[in-house]
């Protein structure tokens, strides 16, 4: 068993390689970790129930049919990071100076000593927010589940916050925005998921305690350390900015590169822990969160749970979440918890996310990738340069995870006024007339014998928490995938053939069909599907009319 210092974590970066500025885990945390900080509960107790917060009684886990079935999200990240419309991490990248987020601030607010991202976010005012709008969108073009971030590493709450008065009631927008969009998702018969990210704005911001080095405002310290006191006849009087930035520790070793933090992420090489306070709070921040808006889905931006191996606040989360959601349906567990980098074990305890890459194999447990369709949080430049993934892109990743027993979560960055961009919608609209054709091969499937044929097929290796988007071949039309559902096959190729296409797997030779094949059609076509089959392969002629150009479904019917 591995213990943690109390000052640095020793012993937990297992298999790593180098990024150039420190040692990044590529093997998942060990459950036999032993966390130092355990958490209060007196004030937010642990709904009592089947689950305990151990790694043991969290096996007990099993991955709702829903989920299972539902195969597609889309996630809102929205919040006063977008207000600069300048893309991830702009409340850190702001302070690292000669970034190109710090060229934007001091361009647009000035220096950060003068303005930092407390300002960012009192100027944000999410004025053209329409919740219902956006999830009715969702749901058109085929999305089964919503999501929306409910804190991100900046460590502002999103929503009405018992415990953090840096929230959007209180400052910004004042506005509900994750009881708006709860309220929304569940009108649409959705249900409705949290991302909670907040675990890391202990280090997040560790270089927000520093100043320029050069220039006018050389040596003037940016706003990381302010308190209470020095709001006085401020805009934020009353507001405690270590609330929001929680820098009141001495920060971690090289915390002023700006690329120190990746290699720290799971709290080890010189990285400084958490302390009892912090984990308390945001134990109980968490827990008021799935109290009061009571989400189906619970996402954390972690590997493992939150604050693992630090402290046990996220297994006591994990055993509320499930013994809440099972109050809520008689008995009955339906909630999906993810989290990043999980062991075989850890798997059974929840779901594994897969950021920004897909597996290359059918997993055994369902799992789910989440992307983007450019930045995280909103990027103009982005939208200028017309560089958000295409819609035959998306649609391709869908049917390559869904092969795989995975589910895709799509986010769609939010403007900082709350509305999103043209091309955004244009990519949604793409999505939408794909799946009004072809949405059988998608929901309420499972993988088949093997999960697809192809050049592409081999993919590209996992990178810590994914990372391998884009890197493998580029899907073709050669590029085959399966799903089933009941008696039926659905073949999808990744593309529109130009001619006929043979598919090994379907060959009389490889034993994979139980069944002999009886009929096939293509999906959003009238023509009689040419076919034959032989040992080698299926044989399959390309329509004269193409129903589109992004993937066809042939369904074989035995």
């Amino acid at each position: 068993m591995k213990k943690l210092s109390s000052i640095f974590i020793v012993g937990v970066g297992l298999a790593v390689a180098d990024c150039g500025c420190a040692q990044i885990l590529t093997e998942p945390i060990p459950e036999t970790s032993v966390p130092t900080v355990i958490v209060s509960t007196a004030s937010e107790p642990v709904t009592p129930g089947k689950f305990q917060p151990t790694w043991d009684s969290l096996r007990q886990y099993q991955c709702p049919d829903w989920f299972r079935n539902a195969k597609f999200g889309i996630w809102a990240c929205f919040g006063p990071q977008n207000v600069p419309e300048a893309g991830d991490w702009y409340a850190r990248n702001m302070y690292v100076e000669g970034s190109r987020q710090n060229k934007y601030h001091l361009a647009h607010y000035g220096p950060p000593s003068q303005f930092g991202f407390k300002d960012v976010i009192h100027i944000w005012k999410a004025e053209k927010f329409d919740a219902d709008k956006l999830v009715a969108l969702y749901k058109k073009v085929g999305a089964q589940y919503f999501f929306a971030m409910a804190n991100h590493h900046d460590n502002f709450d999103m929503y009405d916050s018992k415990y953090q008065p840096w929230n959007s009631v209180n400052v910004g927008p004042h506005q509900d925005i994750i009881g708006d969009f709860a309220r929304a998702a569940r009108e649409q018969g959705l249900p409705f998921g949290v991302s909670v990210h907040a675990a890391h704005a202990w280090s997040f911001y560790e270089i927000a305690q520093g100043a320029d080095r050069v220039g006018p405002f050389a040596g003037v310290p940016y706003d990381g350390k302010l308190t209470r006191a020095d709001g006085r006849g401020k805009w934020w009087d009353g507001l405690d900015p270590q609330d929001l930035y929680a820098q009141n520790h001495t920060p971690s070793l090289n915390f002023t590169n700006a690329n120190a933090i990746h290699g720290q992420w799971n709290w080890e090489n010189g990285a400084s822990l958490p302390d009892q306070a912090y984990c308390d709070k945001f134990y109980n921040r968490t827990l008021d969160l799935v109290h009061k808006y009571k989400p189906d889905l619970l996402y954390f931006d972690d590997d493992a749970l939150p604050l693992w191996p630090v402290s046990d606040a996220g297994l006591k989360i994990a055993a509320d979440f499930y013994n809440f959601n099972m109050r809520q349906h008689d008995g009955k567990l339906e909630a999906v918890l993810f989290g990043k980098m999980l062991s075989a074990d850890q798997q059974k305890c929840l779901v594994r996310d897969i950021e920004r890459g897909a597996s290359n194999k059918i997993e055994a447990q369902p799992w789910e990738t989440d992307t983007c369709i450019g930045n995280w949080h909103y990027d103009r430049s982005l939208y200028d340069k017309n560089r958000y993934k295409s819609a035959k892109t998306v649609i391709q990743m869908l049917c390559d995870i869904v092969s795989k027993n995975g589910d895709l979560l799509l986010n769609i960055p939010v403007r900082g006024d709350g509305s999103i961009d043209d091309r955004e919608k244009a990519v949604l609209e793409g999505i939408g007339s794909w799946m009004d054709v072809n949405r059988e091969c998608i929901f309420d499937t499972r993988p088949w014998e093997v999960f697809g044929e192809g050049p592409a097929s081999a993919g590209a290796a996992l990178s810590a928490q994914g990372f391998n988007e884009g890197k493998g071949k580029p899907f073709t039309a050669e590029d085959v995938r399966f799903t089933t559902k009941g008696d039926v096959l659905y073949v999808i190729l990744l593309g529109a053939p130009q001619s006929d296409v043979q598919i090994k797997s379907l060959g009389t030779a490889a034993g994979l069909l139980h069944k002999p094949i009886r009929n096939i059609t293509l999906l959003g076509s009238s023509e009689p599907v040419k076919w034959s089959q032989t040992g080698p392969a299926l044989m399959l002629t390309p329509p004269k009319q193409m129903p589109n150009d992004i993937a066809l479904v042939f369904k074989l019917t035995p």
